[in-house]
């Protein structure tokens, strides 16, 4: 009798594990997708909203894992944000065909019509604009309402894209990286454990999950990093003395660039480029302080280099003789006469880049890729760029029979896109050194090479387009 029950309850403890064990299965069970996408910033949404419209891809399944809840009511705050983004023309495209630019104008955003840059050290400058002034160089807008555009047009594809909120990635299974996993044949997927303990098979992952990002940590991409040593102090600033309001001016100090994007007519934001130290005593000024630094930042002469400033006043006569059209417009920026309570913030800047950006079934982009610094405010393009250029891929690998995850497109977009943006981040990490010291051979370098480039209208022309690529 006794080993009878002792039996019985051997049995019922198996039945009841069993039963534990499939209704596990069942709730967090394996899933199959064609592609995953990892984080849900701009970048990462725009990649699934662009995904979700690529016409040959309609049929596929595609997932957005967003660490985030889902953002419901969005009320457009009368006070600009003091996070914003440079929007270059190819950007502008790629929103409008998705639909998220008619989204973003419904909103706000703000033209920008000319650019001047100088420094502090001597008179010389450059300006960018449209001849007639009738073609927007960018456009200036707050990361809030880009992100609130693109989950608006990713709510009327439901249907094709499933945004998983709250959830992210906890581990990642990927061929040739992840130990006792060497199989890198087309038949290998890439399998996905969430933080829900639900498990996905995908045949393609896109990494979209920042600088830090772990789906290129997993891959075993080698980086490339390189720390500044500066932060970045952003704030939104009230502004006086136009009435039109559509010029970016940025200005190189030697501890780094400071500019001033329009917002609107009345308002625009700052980033300042500077030293840790400096950055906290900034956010830590009375308003009015900080109002008054700003503005002494913008104008003040007390860097300039006596003997760099008669060199590139002869040389600029020079320039005037053989480019009779080349008269030097310098204009003032307006001034600054407040600052938006609580707008003050700073963030370190640092040079990342993946040299690589796939391997089998995974590709990065965004700052999984590449991050860069700010002082021309290409980042965020160039995030955006790999959008485009992933999203034409791997539409293409489906049309011509492959799947999505197809090393051969994959390497395609690689190429592409480090053709694209290596010469944008040598150039800019190379300013940021060549403006980074007022020591006189560098400054009457420097000088010269800005007031030639300012000449060559052709030069200036290419650039513009490279800028807006």
């Amino acid at each position: 009798m006794f080993k009878h029950c002792k039996l019985c309850n051997i049995t019922s403890r198996i039945v009841n594990t069993l039963a534990s064990r499939n209704l596990n299965s069942a709730s967090y069970g394996t899933d199959k997708a064609d592609i995953v996408i990892s984080g849900g910033g701009m970048v990462g949404t725009a990649m699934a909203c662009a995904l979700g419209h690529a016409d040959y891809l309609q049929d596929k399944k595609i997932i957005l894992l967003e660490s985030a809840p889902e953002k419901k009511n969005f009320k457009l705050s009368e006070r600009f944000s003091n996070r914003t983004c440079a929007i270059s023309p190819a950007t502008v495209s790629l929103f409008q065909s998705t639909g998220v630019w008619d989204e973003i104008l419904q909103m706000r955003c703000q033209s920008v019509k000319r650019m001047q840059v100088w420094e502090s050290c001597s008179d010389s400058l450059i300006t960018f604009n449209d001849e007639e002034l009738m073609n927007d160089l960018a456009y200036i807008v707050e990361n809030d309402v880009i992100s609130e555009a693109i989950r608006r047009r990713l709510s009327a594809i439901s249907d094709r894209v499933e945004i998983q909120y709250q959830t992210s990635a906890k581990s990642y299974i990927i061929p040739g990286a992840t130990p006792g996993h060497d199989d890198v044949d087309q038949n290998t997927w890439v399998t996905i454990e969430t933080n829900k303990g639900q498990r996905i098979q995908s045949k393609l992952l896109i990494g979209a999950d920042g600088m830090n990002s772990a789906v290129r940590k997993a891959g075993k991409f080698h980086v490339f990093h390189h720390d500044y040593k500066q932060q970045a102090l952003v704030a939104t600033l009230e502004v006086s003395g136009t009435s039109d309001n559509n010029v970016a001016w940025q200005r190189f100090l030697p501890t780094g660039p400071i500019a001033m994007l329009p917002l609107s007519n009345n308002y625009s934001c700052l980033i300042w480029t500077t030293t840790p130290g400096k950055a906290k005593y900034l956010k830590d000024l009375e308003d009015d302080s900080f109002v008054d630094a700003v503005n002494d930042a913008f104008w003040h002469e007390r860097d300039k280099n006596s003997t760099v400033m008669s060199i590139s006043h002869r040389y600029q006569e020079f320039l005037n003789s053989i480019f009779t059209d080349n008269q030097v417009i310098r204009q003032l920026p307006p001034t600054v006469v407040g600052v938006d309570p609580g707008s003050r913030a700073s963030f370190p800047l640092s040079l990342t880049h993946a040299s690589n950006y796939v391997k089998p079934r995974v590709a990065l982009i965004g700052d999984a890729a590449h991050r860069l610094h700010p002082l021309a405010g290409q980042g965020v393009n160039l995030g955006f760029g790999d959008v485009s250029c992933l999203c034409r891929l791997v539409a293409e690998a489906v049309q011509s029979g492959s799947d999505v995850g197809s090393l051969y497109y994959l390497t395609k977009y690689e190429t592409e896109r480090q053709r694209a943006v290596l010469p944008v981040v040598t150039t800019i990490h190379g300013l940021h050194y060549l403006y980074s010291t007022d020591l006189s051979p560098v400054v009457l370098i420097r000088s010269l090479g800005l007031q030639s480039t300012n000449a060559l209208q052709f030069v200036k022309n290419k650039i513009i387009q490279q800028a807006s690529a």
